[in-house]
């Protein structure tokens, strides 16, 4: 039998998630608390899984991901969450969860979502897999808005170079590089050098 936690602070849902993996014969799930601090006061031996919100009062269920795994390295954390966006899913993925669910599945798909960790998977709600496929596909073609000449100076800035050693590079004036770095803050949305270099890491240019 797989013993199950909940961290979640809506009690409503929290009871429902409580009551549904209770009448599943294969889970008990006595722990179910609102935050992750509680958690850790109540949790004397480790669960199998826990099963976690991100908003919580007190500490954050992707702050707490560490921190529970340090206490119990071998206990699997399932995020359960609204939140869908990239800096949310990778922090928490790189914090240590094994899972990442939104809270608009079906309450039965929980159980599979448990199994599959059994069997050594990672269960993700089908938009979220999609995200993380998609960041890790290699070579990913980013349509650039920049010219030929505006991705030659990106380079020079991403080298580390000064507005005089691109212009001596590529034998023009330091007023056209200026003008041309106009026109890449432009096209970039953006207000200054460090997020050039920064989207140009990202692969956006």
């Amino acid at each position: 039998m797989k013993n199950i936690a909940i961290i979640e602070d809506d009690i409503e849902l929290r009871e429902l998630l409580q009551r549904y993996l209770n009448i599943q014969p294969e889970f008990d799930c006595t722990i179910a608390v609102d935050s992750v601090e509680k958690f850790l006061t109540v949790a004397k031996d480790a669960p199998h899984v826990v099963i976690s919100d991100i908003g919580l009062p007190g500490m954050s269920g992707i702050e707490g991901l560490k921190i529970i795994k340090q206490k119990f390295p071998k206990t699997e954390i399932v995020i359960f969450t609204v939140h869908d966006d990239s800096d949310s899913v990778f922090n928490s993925l790189c914090n240590g969860a094994s899972g990442y669910l939104l809270k608009n599945m079906q309450i039965d798909q929980l159980k599979d979502s448990i199994n599959v960790l059994g069997n050594g998977g990672s269960p993700m709600s089908p938009g979220i897999a999609r995200r993380v496929i998609d960041y890790f596909t290699p070579n990913k073609k980013v349509k650039s808005p920049l010219s030929e000449r505006e991705k030659e100076i990106v380079q020079g800035l991403v080298d580390g170079l000064s507005y005089k050693m691109i212009a001596d590079k590529l034998n023009i004036s330091i007023d056209t590089v200026r003008q041309h770095i106009r026109n890449i803050y432009r096209k970039l949305n953006v207000n200054c050098k460090a997020e050039v270099i920064s989207k140009s890491f990202r692969g956006e240019i």
